[in-house]
This record gives structure tokens, sequence and C-alpha cells, in this order.
């Protein structure tokens, strides 16, 4: 992991050429905004990420509704809440908002009736998607949300979904470690062609 200096107000073109080059911003305790990239780097394979069918038998019983750019702020805002202590600062929640509504930042919900349960948002660039963070307030939302995104994305012609770090959750569904050299060049070719989200 490699922190870099300071960011400044994250303004949409610097969050594009910033996420153009692998890196991604998180907030230090205090608030303050730093660049990272990660080497090695995780990723989730399109073509080998699913859900097994235990977890499909799951979902066809489970009282879920899903959906794509119904509750962006919602979303982020619950993820910082349930990661407390959390790198998502007010200021970032604003930053993304904009990058939301200019069709760059997007979400997916998990809901029980009206009810918010689950989901995670994340930045699309290109046929790049770089997850950012999910939350699960009933067991497995977020996992639900995160095999929607995966279809979706396969659906629209992405061609990365990028984890950035791997942990024992994100290995767990599948996500993989590869060099930085490999990351760039899979992020390179992403961003050769676009996808709508």
């Amino acid at each position: 992991m490699l922190c870099t200096d300071s960011a400044p107000v994250l303004s949409p073109p610097l969050l594009i050429a910033a996420y153009g080059q692998g890196a991604f911003p998180m907030a230090d305790d205090d608030g303050t905004i730093h660049w990272y990239t990660a080497e090695p780097r995780a990723i989730f394979p399109l073509d080998e990420v699913g859900p097994n069918a235990r977890f499909r038998r799951f979902l066809r019983n489970a009282n879920f509704r899903l959906s794509r750019n119904e509750a962006f702020v919602e979303v982020m805002a619950q993820c910082a809440e349930v990661h407390r202590p959390t790198w998502i600062s007010p200021a970032m929640i604003t930053a993304y908002s904009e990058f939301h509504r200019m069709g760059h930042a997007h979400s997916v919900e998990t809901w029980q009736g009206d009810r918010l349960v689950g989901g995670l948002y994340g930045v699309s660039i290109g046929r790049a998607f770089f997850a950012e963070s999910m939350f699960s307030t009933a067991p497995n939302a977020s996992k639900a949300a995160f095999y929607h995104l995966v279809d979706h994305l396969k659906q629209c012609g992405f061609t990365l979904l990028d984890s950035q770090f791997i942990n024992a959750h994100t290995a767990s569904l599948g996500a993989i470690e590869v060099p930085k050299a490999r990351f760039e060049a899979l992020l390179a070719n992403a961003l050769r062609t676009t996808a709508t989200f």
C-alpha cells in the first residue's frame, strides 16, 4: 500500500484522472484525504465470479428487492456508519455524490420492503468498475448486492472489477490478487472503450 500526498478538493476531473491511473482516495481519522495504490492489487475476475447453487436458492427465498442508483448517498453513508472507524469522510460523501450525479459513481441497493438493508457503491470509468465499499444490516444483503453488480457489469460489457485490497470477505466472494503490472495492463485495456452502467 502506498500513501501519497494529501489530496486537494476531490473534483470530478481529479477523480477521473486518479482512478485512470489506479489511485484512489481514503480519509484519515482527522478527515485528511490521501491517495493510495495497492501492490499487489485485488480484482474480481468477472468471467469466474458468481453465486453458487446454495446462494441462488437463498436468493429465491429471500425477501430482497435489488436496485441500482436508487439511494446512492444513503448507501455511502451506511458504508461509513457500519464500518466505523471509517476512511469515508463527509467530504468524500459530498464529492462522490457529485460524481454520482455526473454518472461516474453508482450504487447497488438491497431492500426488505422499504428498508435499505445492504448495498455497495463504486466508480465506473470506461469498462472498469472500482468497487469502494459495501454494507449489510441483514444476513447476506451485501452479498446479494455484489452478485447483482457482477451480473449487471457482465451484461453491460465491463471487463475489470477492481477491489483495491483483498480481505477475508472479498476473497470469499472470489477476489484474487494480481501484480501491479498485470493490473495496469487490465486497466489500460478497460479504459480504451466505454460501457454504460
